[in-house]
C-alpha cells in the first residue's frame, strides 16, 4: 500500500492520543496521529516522523502522523496500513490455495473480522488481521494494551474452524528487523492464552514482518511465533 504526498518532520510531543506537534520547515504543525495505541516506544521527542499529506480544507489538519524511525528503522504506525497491506499480500494466494474471492469487514456472530476468503477449489476461510509496532530486541510483540476485542477475535476464529472453516491470526509487523513474535504476555495474559487456544484447535497462527518505506508499506517475510 502506498500514500500519496508525504513530508518529513520531528515529532515533538503528543497532547493526546489523537494528535500530535509535529515540527515541519522549521514551524510546529498539529497533526492527526493514526493510531490510538500507546506507542510510547516509538513517539520519542525527536524522532524523524513521516506524515502523510492531506489536500487543503479536507481535514481539520494539514497532515497525519504514519511512520516514525526507530533506532535507525522505519516503522510504520497507520493502524488501517496492516490490513490495506494483508489484501493486496493476500491477492498473491500466499496460504497455500489460490484465493478466488476476498471480502472485508465480514461480520460473524456479532463481531466484525477483518477478511472472509474463498479459493478456486472450495476453500472457505476467515482471517483476522492484528498491526504490531511494539518490539524490542528484535521481539515483537502485541498487544502493547490490553484487548478484548482481539480475545473476543480468537473465539470467533476457533468457532469458524469447528464449524468446518479454515481460520487464520495474521499479525502483520509494521517494521523490518524482528527475528519473532509473541504476545504480549505481560500487557495482557489472557490474549496470550487465547493464542495458544487457538493455536490448539487449528487456527494458523501466521506472522509476517513489512517492508517499510516513507511513502508506503507491503507485507514481506514470514517471522517465527512463539507462545
Amino acid at each position: 500500500m502506498e500514500y500519496g504526498q508525504i513530508k518529513e518532520g520531528i515529532f515533538r510531543e503528543r497532547p493526546n492520543r489523537f494528535l500530535a506537534w509535529v515540527e515541519v520547515d522549521g514551524c510546529r504543525e498539529l497533526c492527526h496521529v493514526k493510531n490510538t495505541g500507546r506507542c510510547r516506544e516509538l513517539l520519542i521527542p525527536g524522532a524523524r516522523a513521516i506524515l502523510e499529506c492531506h489536500p487543503p480544507g479536507k481535514r481539520k489538519t494539514r497532515f497525519s502522523l504514519v511512520a516514525v524511525e526507530k533506532q535507525g528503522r522505519l516503522v510504520n504506525m497507520d493502524s488501517q496500513a496492516p490490513n490495506q497491506a494483508a489484501e493486496e499480500w493476500l491477492r498473491t494466494s500466499p496460504l497455500g490455495w489460490p484465493v478466488s474471492k476476498i471480502q472485508r469487514e465480514v461480520f460473524l456472530e456479532g463481531s466484525r473480522l477483518d477478511f472472509y476468503l474463498e479459493g478456486t477449489e472450495g476453500q472457505k476461510a476467515y482471517l483476522e488481521v492484528k498491526g504490531v509496532t511494539l518490539e524490542e530486541n528484535g521481539v515483537a510483540r502485541f498487544p502493547d494494551a490490553p484487548t478484548e476485542r482481539g480475545v473476543r477475535h480468537l473465539g470467533h476464529l476457533i468457532r469458524a474452524k469447528e464449524a468446518g472453516y479454515e481460520a487464520y491470526l495474521l499479525l502483520v509487523i509494521q517494521m523490518k528487523g524482528v527475528y519473532v513474535w509473541e504476545p504480549n504476555w505481560e500487557t495482557h495474559a489472557a490474549f496470550g492464552e487465547a493464542v495458544r487456544q487457538a493455536a490448539a484447535a487449528g487456527v494458523e497462527i501466521l506472522a509476517r514482518d513489512c517492508r517499510v518505506w516513507p511513502g508506503g508499506m507491503e507485507v514481506d517475510a514470514p517471522v517465527p511465533c512463539r507462545f
